[in-house]
This record gives C-alpha cells, structure tokens and sequence, in this order.
C-alpha cells in the first residue's frame, strides 16, 4: 500500500531556468543509473524476497528512491519552467524561442518540443527509459553486489552533474541525492555481509582446481598484483598451460544418431567449398582485358557442376 505527501524529501531551489540544464538532469530521471530504475530494481527485489530483515530494507530503499525521482523530476520542471510558459503560449520569435529551447549546445530541444517541458522518463540523449536497466536475478548474494555497484554508479553520475552547474540550489539538491547513494551502499554492504557464507555468490561451489587460477592471456606489458599473484593464485603465462586445461584434446565433439550424421554428412558435402579453385568474381569480371589482375580465358570460364 502506497501514500503520498507533496511535500519533497528535500527543497529544490533553483536560481534560474536552464532547460539545457534540465536536458542533462533528465539522465538521473530516466537513465540507467536513475532513480525510477533504481526503484524498479530494489522493489522487484523485495517482492521476491523471503527473508524478513532484506525485505523491509529494499522496500524502504525503492521507496525512497520514488521520492528522489520526484525531487530530481521536479528540479527538470523547475529549470524548464520558462522556456515551457513560452513555447505553450509562443511569446517569442522564432528564432529567439529556439535559442531559449535549445539551450548552451545542449539538444534540449527535444524534450521541450515532444514533451512540452515535462520530465520524460527518457535519459539525456532522448532513449527512452527500459526494464533492461534492471537486473535483478533473485539471488540476494548476487543482487546485493549489484545493488552497490548501481549506487555507486548512480553517485558518480552526481558528481558529473554537479560538476556541471553553478546554481546553488540544484548542487545543494543534488550532493544530498548524491549522499544518499552513499547511505544506501553501506545498508546493501551489511546486509549482504550479514549472509554467512556469501561468496561464491549462490549455493554451488566452484571446483577448486580452477578457483585460484589466473589466465595471463593477454601478452605485451604484463603486471602483476594482488589480483593474480601471492600464495592464492596460480599464475599460468605460457600458452599450453591456457588449452584444454580439463586434461582433454579441447576438441568439441557431439554424439549424433545413424538419422542425424548422415543428414550432416549430406549437408557438409553439399556446401563443400573448392581449395583448388580461383573463381572470378564481379570485380574482376569488370575490368578491363589488360588489366593485370583481370581474370585469364581460362579462369573465367563457368565450372560445370559434375
């Protein structure tokens, strides 16, 4: 069950419209480190969840994050406040009502002509918002590392737009949504942490002979460090060490009935290509009889199908 109060969960201030501005805000509104995806994914994730502590917590979280859409969605209609009154009721020229849409070398345009000013739930290059920004996979050892890369990811989206602006409200608004991010990564750090064990992620352990392996199979320029050598690694650098590392030839082979390998022995046969042959082909069909590399009289001769 859901309530609303109007009043937001922080006050947006802004000091003047900036529908360029509100153009690059649309990414914390739409995009895949937003707001509504990062609501969408902890509330389908508490949905699901059976475990008391976990749910309670990814229910409060999603919802707050409703609440930071609305603060960021209201700082984009703030910022297009003036540039939508004018486009609505054409109070301008032409030219200078595209000026005040477009904004300093920003595509605000878009938004402001599709959407009239409004906060879309596109990101800030107009691509519309999907579910595939979600991927939860309902394994909380997995979705809570990929809870805390998201916030993460959502935290430095807001230093880049902070960075962006000099209107004190809207930084003020954002370093709090940007300091929340921060809050949320450390409760999805103890919860995942209060699973005991929680790595490998899921039930199924790995086989050992190949847990502490490290593949150096990109050449030129190796390094070495904490994350492939030391006691727990085994560092494997030379090629042979890299293939068919089962004990196996690391040749595929399937087993096919009588019905199944004489209907592939049929179809390899019949798309066999021809080593020895050096068919003429369109290019050379078309150039000129001096051309050095134009085809010979014999080349270019059709090959009969026996």
């Amino acid at each position: 069950m859901f309530s609303h109060n109007k009043r937001l969960q922080y006050t947006v201030r802004v000091s003047e419209c900036n529908p360029g501005l509100a153009n690059l805000m649309l990414e914390q509104f739409g995009g895949p480190q937003g707001e509504l995806a990062a609501a969408m994914r902890y509330f389908t994730q508490a949905v699901g969840e059976d475990d008391p502590g976990r749910k309670d917590m990814l229910f409060d979280i999603a919802t707050e994050e409703l609440s930071h859409l609305e603060v960021i969605g209201t700082i984009v209609g703030m910022l297009n406040k003036g540039a939508k009154g004018q486009l609505a009721e054409a109070a301008e020229e032409e030219a200078e009502m595209y000026r005040l849409i477009t904004g300093a070398g920003n595509d605000s345009h878009v938004t402001q002509v599709l959407y009239g000013g409004g906060p879309p739930l596109v990101n800030s290059a107009g691509v519309p918002w999907t579910a595939a920004y979600i991927d939860t996979i309902g394994e909380p050892t997995a979705d809570l590392r990929s809870n805390i890369a998201a916030e993460a990811r959502a935290k430095i989206v807001y230093e880049r737009l902070i960075a962006c602006t000099d209107d004190p409200g809207v930084k003020e608004a954002l370093g709090f949504l940007m300091t929340r991010e921060i809050a949320h990564q450390k409760s999805f750090e103890k919860a995942l942490y209060a699973i005991t064990p929680n790595f490998p992620p899921g039930k199924l352990p790995g086989r050992p002979e190949f847990t502490s392996v490290y593949f150096d199979m990109s050449k030129g320029g190796e390094m070495r460090g904490p994350w492939n050598q030391g006691p727990n690694w085994d560092y494997r650098s030379e090629p042979e060490s890299q293939m068919a590392v089962d004990g196996g030839t690391g040749e595929p082979s399937v087993s096919m009935t009588a019905d199944e390998q004489a209907a592939w022995d049929a179809m390899a046969l019949r798309t066999a290509s021809d080593p020895a042959s050096d068919p003429p082909t369109g290019a050379e069909l078309g150039m000129a009889p001096d051309d050095p590399d134009a085809p010979t009289q014999a080349s270019a001769s059709p090959r009969k199908r026996k």
